[in-house]
């Protein structure tokens, strides 16, 4: 039986699927590229209220209609992206929060905003993919940034790079080790 895919790209998937001049990145976006914190900081408290706990007893603040409209980079994030499109080809990898539909366009208008992806010659132009399961991407020689090993992120194995961790603790320490 075949799995069912599900994810949405905002990119052509042959080009990922092909042999590529430079090595595949793919950044994930929230605490990666995109500070979560600056938006919820955005958010009232009553609006807070009615997101601060689900059925499992958890905040779910990402299901805040239009909250990844408001986030602002991560410190560095632009600069490091900048610097690693020099050696890699890269892309946007991330989840976006299956009960908030707005979340998923304002990511694209996001990329747009931050890396003039609007435009055919933006870094980010077409490059977008939002999925739950990132190991289905996974390609000899790609490396995948995130925070979380969730959605697959842990199946990269020793080319995950968990941003925000020990040794990768912000963007200058990843483009150190990628560069």
């Amino acid at each position: 039986m075949r799995p069912i895919l599900n994810f949405v790209l905002f990119c052509d998937y042959s080009i990922i699927m092909e042999h590529v001049e430079k090595p595949l990145l793919f950044i994930d976006m929230d605490n990666v590229l995109v500070d979560f914190k600056s938006g919820l900081a955005k958010v009232s408290k009553e609006i807070k209220c009615q997101y601060e706990l689900d059925d499992k007893g958890k905040p779910h603040y990402d299901d805040i209609p239009g909250i990844f409209a408001l986030m602002e980079p991560m410190p560095g994030a632009i600069e490091a992206v900048k610097t690693l499109s020099t050696k890699y080809d890269l892309y946007i990898l991330s989840t976006a929060p299956w009960m908030n539909p707005s979340a998923w366009s304002d990511k694209v208008k996001w990329v747009q905003q931050y890396f003039d992806s609007a435009q055919e010659d933006g870094v980010f132009y077409k490059r977008l993919i939002l999925c739950h399961h990132k190991d289905l991407l996974i390609r000899p020689g790609a490396y995948l940034i995130d925070d979380r090993s969730k959605h697959g992120a842990d199946q990269f194995g020793d080319h995950w790079i968990q941003m925000d961790s020990p040794r990768f603790p912000d963007w200058e320490s990843v483009v150190k080790y990628l560069m």
